[in-house]
């Protein structure tokens, strides 16, 4: 999963994105892990932070139920992928190679 689909899920989450409009801000930005969500307690209260100072130059925030939130969305991408990678193996494997005709040495249903 990249980084768009990951800010992606963040925004959908419902994370609060904030640009580093500022070269202070980007200093900060940049001093955080990367592309990584992080969580920092902060008066007793946990924030999850995740930094992307390479492409948006941002930083997304969010509180457990944000994260929660994400965890949800990612969890259901997740299962929609493997879903979809398995309809185009079960097309495949449904398809009549044999109709091709012969191969030749080293071409047919062992071949993969």
């Amino acid at each position: 999963m990249g980084a768009q689909d990951t800010e992606d899920m963040l925004s959908a989450a419902q994370f609060t994105m904030k640009k580093a409009d500022t070269p202070a801000k980007l200093a900060l930005l940049q001093a955080l892990t990367q592309n990584k969500i992080m969580v920092h307690t902060k008066n007793g209260k946990n924030y999850y932070i995740y930094a992307d100072a390479a492409q948006c130059q941002c930083l997304y925030a969010g509180t457990e139920i944000n994260y929660q939130q994400y965890q949800q969305i990612r969890l259901a991408k997740n299962i929609a992928d493997d879903q979809l990678a398995a309809a185009e193996m079960n097309q495949s494997a449904m398809m009549n190679w044999g109709g091709w005709g012969p191969w030749g040495p080293g071409w047919g249903p062992g071949f993969y």
